[in-house]
């Protein structure tokens, strides 16, 4: 059986949300949250945007800042990666097309209301048909809605409605089809983009437009790739000093990173342990979901921490996984401890 490790932050916070209670209305919150972590393996993004962001963990230092400035933050972020990927039209959830430009919640559920009594949308211009969602509404979020199957092609692609006409005069010029021009390289070649630029229409967007016309509606981000933890390391006694396993980064802070090993307790690689040069900054050569092979260099059972190395050869042991500040020598050779003011108190 193959086992794919799937990160479960959050899942717990949708499985008694009001959005898994109308999903799931026959099941518990056990049951709820197992199929929510079965989705985010099929489609992470779909999945997390029905959950508030905070919930998943966002780093260190989270709950001290201003609460309101944090949501909109996240919720910035949520949306333009929701818009750079693209939202297929027919089958996503009111949740997800909450986050397209230009809709909320309130038409996000009129879309939805109206595919449910309609059936599928056939084309985008059919979302004009949607109560209360006017031109303004239309012309935002239309190039993130994706149509596959449509009747028109650049339906399933990002290319603006206001742009089909364009596409049109090249496809009129060249004697073919819009599909003939998506699958065509030839004939794409063949166009100028610098004779269609007109006082609305400048040549980058021209230049989008056939860019996008080359990988119509294709997805933006990376493929899948399986991770796998050491098989027989399930638990912290498990881990011996020396010990190299294939690790994620879950959070990175001002002293480190946490990486998850599969052991339902997360190693810290401290500061100094990141690299066999100086780093000032954690977020300089980790990034939150990286890969990462380390090195266990101490195990603390009682405490359940455990500390982790990616130099290439680490020390081992409490002194590695806890260094302490050294002590700095004046120039008349006394240590910084020995100075007055140093923070120590000495005895007259």
């Amino acid at each position: 059986i193959q086992i794919v490790m799937v990160n479960e932050s959050g899942a717990s916070v949708y499985s008694a949300s009001k959005i898994a209670r109308d999903e799931f209305p026959d099941y518990d919150v056990t049951v709820r949250g197992s199929v929510s972590i079965g989705r985010r393996l099929m489609d992470p993004l779909a999945e997390l945007v029905k959950i508030d962001p905070k919930a998943i963990g966002v780093g260190q230092y989270q709950h001290d800042v201003d609460q309101g400035d944090l949501k909109q933050s996240l919720d910035d972020v949520v949306m333009s990666c929701v818009n750079a990927v693209g939202v297929e039209l027919n089958t996503a959830s009111s949740a997800l097309l909450t986050y397209v430009s230009g809709l909320g919640p309130a038409l996000a559920g009129k879309i939805v209301d109206w595919r449910n009594e309609h059936g599928p949308f056939a084309s985008r211009e059919e979302l004009q048909n949607v109560p209360r969602l006017g031109a303004k509404a239309f012309i935002q979020a239309a190039g993130f809605l994706r149509i596959r199957g449509g009747s028109n092609p650049l339906d399933a692609s990002a290319v603006h409605p206001e742009s089909y006409s364009i596409v049109d005069r090249m496809t009129e010029e060249l004697n073919c089809s819009v599909a003939d021009l998506m699958r065509d390289e030839a004939l794409r070649k063949q166009i100028d983009p610098a004779r269609y630029v007109t006082s609305e229409i400048g040549l980058p967007t021209l230049n989008d437009i056939l860019a996008e016309l080359a990988k119509p509606g294709r997805d933006p981000r990376a493929e899948f790739e399986a991770f796998r933890f050491t098989d027989g390391i399930e638990k912290i006694e498990n881990l011996t000093v020396g010990l190299k396993l294939p690790g994620i980064v879950t959070n990175i802070t001002a002293f480190g990173a946490f990486v998850d090993i599969g052991v339902h307790q997360d190693g810290l690689v401290h500061l100094s342990q990141i690299a066999d040069r100086y780093v000032k900054d954690p977020g300089d050569v980790l990034k939150v979901r990286q890969a990462v092979e380390v090195t266990v260099i101490a195990v603390d059972l009682e405490r359940k921490r455990i500390s982790l190395s990616l130099k290439k050869t680490p020390e081992t042991g409490e002194s590695a996984a806890h260094p302490q500040r050294k002590s700095r020598i004046g120039k008349d050779g006394a240590s910084a401890e020995d100075k007055p003011g140093s923070g120590s108190a000495k005895p007259a």
